[in-house]
C-alpha cells in the first residue's frame, strides 16, 4: 500500500526537544543515571488550589462540552489579567482559550497565513514557529542573531526583512530558548516598524512572569491603539503555574481575528478541556504566592549554572534575563550542536537540546527548571565532557 503523505506533513521536522526528553526518560527507565536538561517545564507541582478547582469541577460533573473558545468565566478572568497586569483592554469576545500556548500559536498561523505569505522569525527561535508557518503553507523568513546582541533582532534587521508579502512578525520575550528579554524601548522600536509597514505581530508572552536582575516585561500591544490593533498576544498556564500537562493556553486579538480563530477551533478541538478551564480560573484569580518562591529558586539555579558553564574551557554563555534557559556557545569545542549533544548523552548521560533545533547550530539549550542537585551533577558532567574534548 502506498500511503502518500501530504506535503505539509512530510516537510515537517519532528520536535527535537520532545525526542530528547523521550530518549532520556527511556534511559532512566533502563536504570541509567541520566540528567535531563531538555524539556522546558517547571519541576514544581501545580499549586494545590488550582488542582482543587479542577477536582471540584470533576466532582460537580463539569465534564461536558463548553463553548469552543472557552467558558465565559475564564475568558473574563483572562481579560481582567490583561487589564490588571498589562494595561490592555480586551473584551471577553477577543479572548480565545486554547489547548495550550502552542495551540494558540498554531491557530494564529492558520487564521492569518496562506501560500505566498511570509512570516518573519528571529533566530534563535522556539522550534515550532517555523513548522507552524509551513503548515499554514506560508514561508518562514529567519533573521539570525547571536550572543553578541543578546540574541535580539535589531530594528534595521526587521525593516530590511519586510517585503510586500510579509504577513506576520513573531516576537518572543522573554525568549525560549535564550532567556533574553527585550527592553521597553526595544519592544517599541520593533512595534513601530510593524505599525508603519502594516505587519501584524504575534507576541508570545508566556514567560512574562519569569524575570531576573530587574528585567521588566512590556507587551507591544500596550504602546498605542495602533500597536494594539496590530498585535495578537499569546499566553498560557504552562510556565508560571506549572500546568504543562493541562494543555491550557489563551490569546487576545482584535475582534475579526478572534472570530476567525473561534471558527477554526470549533472545527478542530471543539473546546479546551472543561475541568482544566476551571483550574485556569483558579490560577488567574487565586493566590500567586508560589511565584515568588519559584523565582527565588530559579534565580539561585540560574546563578550557579551560569557561573559553572562560563568556567568551562571553550564555553561562553550570555546570562538569561527571563524564562528558565541558558544558551551556551559551544563553537570553540569544534563540535556542532547535534554531535555535541549526542556525544554528551552517550558519554556523560546528560540530555541537552541541540541549538540547531532553534536555528543556532553553535549553541545548546540548558533548562535550569530542575533540582539544584541535578543541575550540579549535570554541569559537572558537561565540564568533564568538554575538557575531554580539549585533550582528544
Amino acid at each position: 500500500m502506498n500511503y502518500k503523505i501530504a506535503q505539509r506533513a512530510a516537510s515537517l521536522t519532528p520536535s527535537i526537544t520532545l525526542a530528547i526528553d523521550s530518549k532520556a526518560k527511556q534511559m532512566k527507565a533502563e536504570g541509567i543515571d541520566v540528567v535531563g536538561f531538555g524539556v522546558g517545564e517547571p519541576d514544581f507541582d501545580t499549586p494545590q488550589h488550582i488542582k482543587d478547582a479542577a477536582i471540584k469541577a470533576l466532582n460537580d460533573g463539569f465534564t461536558k462540552y463548553t463553548p469552543a473558545s472557552g467558558i465565559p468565566e475564564l475568558r473574563q478572568a483572562v481579560a481582567d489579567k490583561f487589564k490588571r497586569e498589562n494595561g490592555l483592554n480586551y473584551k471577553p469576545s477577543q479572548i480565545i482559550i486554547s489547548c495550550g500556548g502552542k495551540h494558540s500559536c498554531y491557530n494564529i498561523m492558520i487564521a492569518l497565513c496562506q501560500a505566498g505569505d511570509e512570516v518573519i522569525i528571529p533566530a534563535p527561535y522556539w522550534l515550532s514557529y517555523p513548522e507552524m508557518v509551513k503548515l499554514a503553507e506560508a514561508t518562514p523568513v529567519i533573521l539570525q542573531t547571536s550572543d553578541k546582541t543578546e540574541f535580539k533582532v535589531s530594528p534595521e534587521q526587521l525593516r530590511n526583512a519586510i517585503t510586500p508579502r510579509t504577513r506576520l512578525f513573531v516576537l518572543n520575550s522573554p525568549s525560549n530558548p535564550t532567556g533574553s528579554v527585550y527592553t521597553r524601548e526595544e519592544i517599541k522600536a520593533l512595534g513601530d516598524i510593524c505599525v508603519e509597514k502594516g505587519v501584524l505581530i504575534m507576541s508570545d508572552e508566556i514567560y512574562e512572569h519569569l524575570l531576573y536582575d530587574g528585567a521588566t516585561h512590556t507587551s507591544v500591544a500596550s504602546f498605542s491603539q495602533a500597536h494594539y490593533d496590530h498585535t495578537i498576544v499569546v499566553h498560557g498556564f504552562a510556565k508560571a503555574w506549572s500546568m504543562t500537562g493541562w494543555r491550557l493556553g489563551f490569546l487576545a486579538a482584535p475582534e475579526p481575528i478572534a472570530k476567525a480563530i473561534d471558527a477554526i477551533q470549533s472545527h478542530s478541538t471543539s473546546n479546551p478541556t472543561s475541568f482544566a478551564q476551571k483550574g485556569g480560573v483558579a490560577a488567574l484569580t487565586g493566590p500567586q504566592d508560589h511565584l515568588k518562591v519559584w523565582l527565588a529558586e530559579f534565580a539561585k539555579r540560574r546563578a550557579y549554572a551560569h557561573a559553572k558553564l562560563t568556567s568551562i574551557p571553550n564555553i561562553s554563555c550570555v546570562n538569561s534575563k527571563g524564562a528558565f534557559y541558558l544558551f551556551p556557545n559551544i563553537s570553540r569545542t569544534g563540535l556542532k550542536s547535534m554531535d555535541f549533544c549526542a556525544k554528551l548523552l552517550e558519554q556523560e548521560k546528560v540530555a541537552a537540546v541541540p541549538g540547531i533545533a532553534f536555528g543556532a547550530d553553535d549553541y545548546i539549550r540548558i533548562s535550569y527548571a530542575t533540582s539544584m542537585e541535578n543541575l550540579q551533577k549535570g554541569c559537572e558532567r558537561i565540564d568533564k565532557f568538554v575538557r575531554s574534548l580539549a585533550k582528544s
